[in-house]
């Protein structure tokens, strides 16, 4: 990801995410948790999937022994919030392209919780981490017009990096939505001009194509219908307040969330987009390398 790409995200980012902590507020659980939650039963609330979900990445990178995390992508700060007042970690960093994001984390006042309003292409740690999340962060990484081989170059980059700032036994937890039974050119015009512009989807196999070598996939969980269920559980959220929303952001911007949330949950019900959970472990000395 060069310069002008990385412009290009960080618009992107503050497009969809800084149009107020207020209005997202009004229909994301109380963790302000904005990726696919994890369903245990059929009974749980939106509040318990989350925290099943945020629990799932923070097991998969063994948070409750970490002495350090990073969160790329770290959002309103629900693993940064866990991984400091839940499990005790000395030192967690989150990176983010938000402004108004990284100005809630940082009023928030976590212990040992540190985030930086920067891209992992930039980012240089003074050491190394036990563990890193991504959730809902790769899918920002590569523009619309890529072909695919410049996506799999820029993932790759990431998986070098993120390879590089482990310590040894540390894990990579990501979480991603990707292209699943649709192509890039069936893709809605609408979410790529409206909700997210300059950004692109990956796929399962441009996934494991620039992670191979330098990552062995410990397991993948797709959580397509979760995701359809999480975004009828916001919708059913947003509707219910929507009066408060228009007063926040106006009509326009709520019916474009509104269109925004109903597409999605169609396209994880009918399998055009999957979501994909992956634990990822660096490969020792002696693997390839390509």
């Amino acid at each position: 990801m060069n310069a002008p790409t990385a412009q290009r995200a960080a618009g992107a980012i503050s497009h969809h995410y800084d149009v107020g902590n207020e209005f997202f507020a009004l229909w994301l659980d109380e963790s302000l948790t904005y990726s696919c939650a994890l369903r245990k039963t059929e009974d749980d609330s939106l509040e318990e999937a989350q925290e099943h979900k945020l629990a799932y990445h923070l097991d998969a990178i063994g948070a409750a022994g970490a002495g350090s995390v990073l969160d790329i992508g770290c959002g309103w700060g629900s693993i940064l919030q866990r991984l400091t007042e839940t499990h005790h970690v000395p030192r967690a960093v989150g990176l983010t392209l938000s402004r108004r994001q990284a100005e809630f984390i940082a009023s928030r006042e976590y212990p040992g919780a540190e985030v930086l309003r920067e891209s992992w292409t930039d980012y240089e740690p003074e050491s190394r981490f036990d563990g890193i999340v991504s959730i809902g962060a790769f899918e920002h990484f590569a523009l619309p017009d890529d072909p695919p081989a410049e996506k799999i170059r820029v993932y790759r980059h990431f998986f070098r990096r993120c390879r590089d700032w482990l310590a040894p036994g540390g894990v990579l937890s990501l979480q991603t939505i990707a292209y699943a039974n649709m192509s890039r050119q069936d893709a809605s015009e609408f979410m790529q001009r409206d909700i997210f512009p300059d950004a692109d989807l990956p796929t399962f196999a441009e996934i494991t194509a620039a992670a191979e070598g330098l990552f062995e996939l410990r397991s993948m969980h797709n959580g397509r219908l979760d995701y359809a269920w999480t975004c009828g559980q916001w919708a059913k959220r947003l509707r219910a307040r929507r009066d408060e929303a228009v007063a926040l952001v106006g009509p326009d911007v709520v019916a474009r969330y509104e269109r925004y949330l109903k597409l999605s949950a169609l396209g994880f019900r009918m399998g055009k987009i999957g979501l994909l959970r992956l634990v990822l472990a660096p490969y020792g000395d002696g693997h390839f390398t390509r």
